[in-house]
Parts: structure tokens; C-alpha cells; sequence
């Protein structure tokens, strides 16, 4: 995307992360900005705004991982009553309206602690619902023992992955490159119009 924030990419005429915040905001209770760098860019979202407590040792990301601790760590800090925490990436506009209800069946069906998405049988592991009970031992992961993946890491815990249809468009289609952006806004017209 030629370096520019992803989250404040226009469609349709607001940020990706606008439309990430409509489509999560009814699923969840609270809702926690996970960003690296400058905080203020999102003062106009009136969210908190954690950055990765895990980096590289060249400052740099450790990945998605990394950021689920951040949302860990808040919650257990600011939200005492929460006990998962759910992720959507800024980056996929269209993602299921009920993703997080069939995220916790999953978990209570399988009885397991951790669920993904998927669609067109492939995982989407950052579109997840994560127990805040699992902080600690996500945090000793990525820092003793430096897990990335986020398979690597779920495979530990037992995990369930929830299929969503993919009719009209992929729900979890994401915007990588300025063509995907074209792309979204076109699907965007057709599930609006």
C-alpha cells in the first residue's frame, strides 16, 4: 500500500478502520485500538490505543501475536469482567456481522479455548476469540520462546475454526495492495446496493 496506514485507507468514503469499528462494535463490548507508533492518528475513533508490549529487537513487530497480548493485557488491566477478548484486522471491511457469537458456540461446542474464522477452507487465525486466562503464557511465548505464527501458538491450546459462507464476496477478503482497494469498493456497492 506504498507505506501508508492501512487502518485509514478510504472506502467509501471513511477509513477501513470506520468500517472495522460499525461491523465489531454490536459483537463486542468494548472496543481497544491495537497500533504501533503515534497514538493521535486515531483520536478521531475517541478509542484507547494500545501498542505491542512484545516487539523485536529492532523495535519492530513481532507480528499479530503481539497484538492479541496487547488486547490481553488491557483488558485484564481496564476491564476486570472480561474474560476473552476478540480480534477483527482493520484491513478486511466485510467480515461477518455474527463473527463473534459463532466464535464463542465454537468454543463452548468443541470445548476448546480459542476460535478463528474461516472461508473457501482457508484459516483466518487474526479474526479470533482469545482467552484473557492464556496472557501470561501467550507473553512467555513470544518472548522465551519466540513464537510468530499464529498456528504455532493456537495448536497448544486446542482451537476451532468457524466456516463462513462466502456467497456474494469473501467475507474475510483484506486490502493489500491499491488494486484490493478498488476491488472493495466495488463489492462494497454491490452489498449496499
Amino acid at each position: 500500500m506504498g507505506g501508508c496506514d492501512k487502518a485509514l485507507v478510504e472506502l467509501a468514503g471513511r477509513p477501513l478502520l470506520a468500517h472495522a469499528i460499525a461491523r465489531a462494535t454490536p459483537q463486542v463490548s468494548r472496543l481497544v485500538i491495537n497500533a504501533n507508533g503515534d497514538p493521535a492518528r486515531f483520536d478521531a475513533f475517541g478509542l484507547p490505543v494500545v501498542a505491542d508490549s512484545v516487539t523485536e529487537d529492532d523495535g519492530g513487530s513481532a507480528g499479530p501475536l503481539a497484538g492479541v497480548l496487547a488486547g490481553m493485557e488491557w483488558a485484564a488491566a481496564h476491564a476486570a469482567d472480561c474474560r476473552w477478548i476478540a480480534t477483527f484486522p482493520t484491513d478486511a471491511p466485510f467480515f461477518p456481522a455474527d463473527l463473534v457469537p459463532q466464535l464463542a458456540d465454537a468454543t463452548a461446542n468443541e470445548n476448546v479455548m480459542l476460535a478463528c474464522a474461516e472461508s473457501r477452507g482457508r484459516r483466518h487465525p487474526v479474526f479470533g476469540l482469545w482467552p484473557v486466562d492464556l496472557q501470561a503464557d501467550l507473553r512467555r511465548s513470544l518472548v522465551e520462546d519466540r513464537v510468530r505464527k499464529v498456528e504455532s501458538w493456537t495448536a497448544r491450546h486446542g482451537l476451532a475454526c468457524v466456516s463462513f459462507p462466502a456467497s456474494v464476496v469473501d467475507p474475510f477478503f483484506n486490502i493489500n495492495r491499491p488494486d484490493d482497494v478498488n476491488a472493495a469498493a466495488e463489492i462494497f456497492t454491490k452489498l449496499n446496493s
